[in-house]
């Protein structure tokens, strides 16, 4: 009698939770306890609208220029103030988000892609290809991410692309150990030796049974990768190293507004302000699901 492999075992153990809650359920119970990490998550929902549809948000345009509303303090007009040619500080704001948010989800889709794929290999196949793939692992991990970022930068010049092949390169190494980790811990799992003894295939076993088990802290892992990309991202542009001028970044802003803090404070405080909220809800949220996927016992 043929026996459908698929149905053998469930992808997920459901047994932590209450009887009838699905496991995804199960994580949504315990993720919205945390209020924090609900407002965190509608807050960066709301940050991600603005950034996609920033033409549309920012009142004028990030290079627009009006030397007649020079140095013009916060107002109705002006939510944010002017800065030394008149450009409205709050549409720059909004196009930094814009610029911030391309690069690190972009950066991080790649390295969650390169990563996840050497980790899995590493993992499943183990033997001479995981010593091989974790020694070049390794080599990479040894250099300072931001530094190497630095001589990418340096070496390749400014730019949004090169920021984002930057991060990209120096952020895969700890998602390929934690792919690498998560697979040498599901691998020898009864579901999946039973599975293998009915004759899965590997590409149905990594499918179908490790990559939904390795879900949960994978998540856990993006969601940090990403402020740590914007982090990034925004101090080398502070050290001038980041997207070209008249192209706005968090870092730029805060660069200028530390050289003008003493007569017109409000151009470093909102650059500051509007940087450290948004990486705090990236944290809160990041917190949030570490807690609904890996709850304390």
């Amino acid at each position: 009698m043929a026996v459908n492999r698929a149905d053998l075992y469930p992808v997920v153990d459901e047994s932590s939770g209450p009887q009838g809650i699905s496991y995804w359920g199960n994580v949504w119970r315990r993720f919205r306890v945390n209020r924090m990490a609900v407002a965190s998550l509608w807050f960066v929902g709301l940050l991600i609208l603005c950034g996609v549809f920033a033409p549309f948000v920012a009142p004028h345009g990030y290079n627009e220029i009006h030397l007649e509303d020079a140095y013009q303090s916060p107002s109705w007009r002006h939510l944010a103030g002017t800065d030394e040619i008149g450009r409205d500080i709050f549409s720059r704001l909004i196009f930094s988000l814009q610029n911030a948010l391309a690069i690190a989800f972009g950066a991080t889709v790649i390295s969650v892609s390169v990563g996840g794929v050497i980790g899995a290999v590493a993992g499943y196949w183990g033997g001479r290809i995981d010593s091989v793939l974790m020694r070049m692992t390794d080599v990479m991990y040894a250099f300072p991410g931001f530094l190497f970022s630095i001589i990418l930068v340096s070496v390749l010049g400014r730019g949004i692309v090169t920021i984002f092949i930057s991060l990209a390169v120096t952020s895969w190494v700890g998602f390929a150990r934690l792919m690498r980790g998560q697979v040498l811990s599901i691998k020898n799992s009864e579901y999946v030796e039973a599975a293998r003894a009915l004759g899965a295939t590997h590409r149905h076993i990594i499918w179908r049974y490790i990559l939904p088990n390795s879900l949960g802290p994978l998540i856990v892992s993006i969601a940090f990768l990403i402020p740590g990309a914007i982090m990034t991202e925004s101090a080398l542009s502070l050290l001038g190293l980041g997207v070209m001028p008249p192209r706005p970044s968090w870092g730029i802003l805060i660069n200028v507004g530390s050289a003008n803090l003493r007569a017109f404070p409000y151009q470093l405080y909102w650059p500051v302000a509007t940087f450290g909220v948004t990486l705090l809800a990236f944290t809160y949220l990041g917190d949030g699901l570490n807690d609904a996927f890996n709850p304390k016992e």
